[in-house]
């Protein structure tokens, strides 16, 4: 075998920018991929894992046999495969006595029948109640929820919900988890949990320390709280029925998750500093650490459980679609027990674009598309299914990292990376397989730099498509049915923000680089589409958009509760970690006052009376 060719194993060693200029990859930037790919031969090993549509065979000079997922009727195989397998994770069995997986999708994502449904996006930290203990919690979704149901919405896009590392500083964007498989303890309603009325006569006292009448949540504060008040319930705990089929039902990876969990906090986040053998989840050492430490992982399983409880109850009252970030904190649970399949000393992000001037670097780690292909794709098929549990939709964010991803070697610029390939086919179809198993449509973020192959594949997979007002040359009345359609996003300007120019005024103070002409083209659109004079009122700006969104094609519709509100700060700016409280401001009135606002209640009439064609 030669020396690994760039291409065979999809690293790009020049790529186009959102202008069509090209851009030649630094060689110490190829190396640097090819080194962490542990690219030894000129092209990745072949695949053990076969992907197929229902109406695809291949043919197999080994394999005699087919064990259908489930126990269902071993089939016999002689050459070619049977057409027309059931859909799901199979065994191929071979004539040597060794097996691999085969996997049969539908090819197509599912997609409800004349699916049209409008709904509010968002931050659910933000969203707080008068009950509620500093940050918007599970209970408050399912109170929107049930109030936005009742106006006509149905569902709600809200941010990720994945567990972030415990301990202190918490983690405040929900797009950098710890593991994308579970949730995180600070949306727990403490309340609603068994047996909390009578054991919590502290509850009151607890919630005072952890409400905050600033506008930035505390969220360290809202933490050590809550982990109290859990302690607390937990040592009280007494097993229940539920929660062992929980366990049962999540058994390994969620021991993992929890062990890591534990780990994290009694060491610390910087496994180089853990005690020697514990910076891999199968050593000898981390099955000891666990005998040693039962109690602790057990009390990690048992959160995840009352997570999944509180959300399935607010998934009862509107369809939920949730969030899944593009990739994972490189310290987190996720890399830690699937680090085989990660690209070690690489994060992901994006070269300069429209929407970032100057490039983004994430600070997360990406999948290696050949090594999580050598492992079935298990960790990519159980990050899947997690984000869907209790969903309606799921939004797949920067869905183009199922096609390629710009990858950036640790200590280098964005401007120094490079595009490393994915196998979109193979992904597709497990998103295919996995949102038909949930009964749940996908929405693709195809926003920045989108080669024309993603979106013609995203209509032919049945992805929506992810319509932003900011971007779109034409009204909403130009975009396809198949998307979904919003003004903006937790990334980008409000319109109050645009309107007003306090967005821009904003970016001044905390970016080297502001986007000006953006923010002006922003608004020029707006006043283009609305037909509307520089000195509009800017509530009749807000309705005036939603008006015409609502009378748009999309299948779905989205509004932000912080256009509805005329909040002119958005949740994130991206390039800015300490210059502002990113992922942290609460909206400006608390969740009963914004079920009686005029303001939202007209956004909700405006958009119950969309008819997509």
């Amino acid at each position: 075998m030669g020396l690994p060719e760039p291409s065979a194993w999809g690293v790009f060693e020049s790529y186009e920018d959102h202008r069509g200029d090209s851009h030649r990859a630094p060689a110490a930037t190829i190396a640097r991929i090819l080194e962490a790919m542990e690219a030894e031969n000129e092209r990745p090993p072949s695949p053990s894992v076969r992907i197929i549509t229902q109406d695809q065979t291949f043919y197999s000079e080994t394999a005699v046999a087919i064990e259908l997922e489930g126990g269902g009727r071993e089939q016999t195989v002689d050459g070619w495969l049977p057409l027309g397998l059931p859909c799901g994770y199979h065994r191929l069995l071979h004539r040597d006595g060794s097996v691999s997986r085969l996997i049969v999708s539908p090819g197509v994502c599912f997609l409800p029948s004349h699916l049209s449904v409008w709904g509010w996006a968002i931050q659910l930290y933000s969203a707080r109640s008068r009950e509620s203990w500093g940050i918007g919690d599970l209970h408050d979704l399912a109170e929107l929820g049930r109030w936005a149901r009742a106006q006509g919405a149905g569902a709600i896009l809200v941010n990720p919900l994945a567990a972030v590392a415990p301990g202190f500083p918490q983690q405040t964007s929900p797009y950098s988890p710890s593991s994308r498989c579970f949730l995180n303890p600070l949306y727990l309603r403490i309340e609603d949990l068994p047996g909390a009325g009578a054991v919590l006569s502290a509850s009151e006292g607890w919630r005072a320390q952890a409400l905050n009448s600033d506008p930035v949540i505390a969220r360290d504060v809202v933490y050590a709280t809550k982990m109290d008040a859990l302690e607390t319930l937990w040592k009280v705990f007494h097993g229940a029925r539920a929660f062992d089929d929980y366990r049962a039902a999540h058994s390994d990876l969620l021991r993992d998750f929890a062990t890591h969990t534990a780990t994290t906090e009694s060491y610390g986040s910087d496994r180089s500093s853990w005690p020697s053998g514990l910076e891999r989840a199968d050593s000898a050492q981390t099955q000891e650490w666990r005998r040693e430490n039962e109690a602790r992982i057990a009390f990690h399983e048992w959160l995840q459980w009352l997570l999944d409880e509180q959300l399935s109850a607010a998934a009862q009252e509107i369809g939920l679609i949730h969030d899944l970030p593009v990739g994972v904190d490189p310290r987190g649970a996720d890399a830690w027990m699937w680090q085989g399949a990660f690209a070690r000393d690489m994060g992901i992000g994006a070269p300069p674009d429209e929407l970032s001037i100057e490039g983004q670097a994430w600070g997360l780690a990406p999948f290696d598309p050949w090594k999580l292909r050598a492992a079935d794709y298990e960790p990519f098929i159980q990050t899947v299914r997690a984000a869907l549990r209790h969903g309606a939709g799921l939004r797949i964010d920067h869905v183009m990292g199922l096609f390629r991803l710009f990858w950036i070697p640790d200590g280098m610029p964005s401007s120094a990376g490079t595009y490393v390939r994915y196998p979109a086919s193979d992904l597709l179809n497990i998103v295919a397989l996995e949102s038909h198993r949930a009964g749940a449509y996908i929405i693709g973020e195809d926003l920045g730099t989108v080669e024309a192959e993603v979106r013609t594949e995203m209509g032919r997979r049945n992805i929506l498509s992810y319509r932003v007002m900011w971007f779109e040359e034409g009204a909403p009345s130009t975009y396809p049915r198949l998307s979904l359609a919003t003004v903006t996003n937790h990334d980008l300007p409000t319109i109050a923000g645009v309107w007003t120019g306090a967005d821009l005024e904003e970016q001044q103070q905390v970016l080297a680089s502001p986007n000006v002409a953006g923010v002006h083209s922003m608004r020029e659109r707006l006043r283009n589409v609305l037909s509307c004079p520089d000195d509009a009122p800017v509530d009749a700006v807000i309705e005036g958009a939603y008006a015409l969104l609502a009378r748009g094609p999309s299948m779905v519709a989205m509004a932000t509760l912080e256009d509805a509100l005329a909040v002119t700060r958005r949740p994130n700016i991206p390039g800015t970690t300490d210059e502002r409280p990113n992922w942290s401001m609460s909206l400006p009135l608390s969740i009963e006052q914004i079920r009686a606002d005029p303001r939202v209640l007209q956004i909700a009439r405006t958009l119950s009376q969309r008819r997509p064609g």
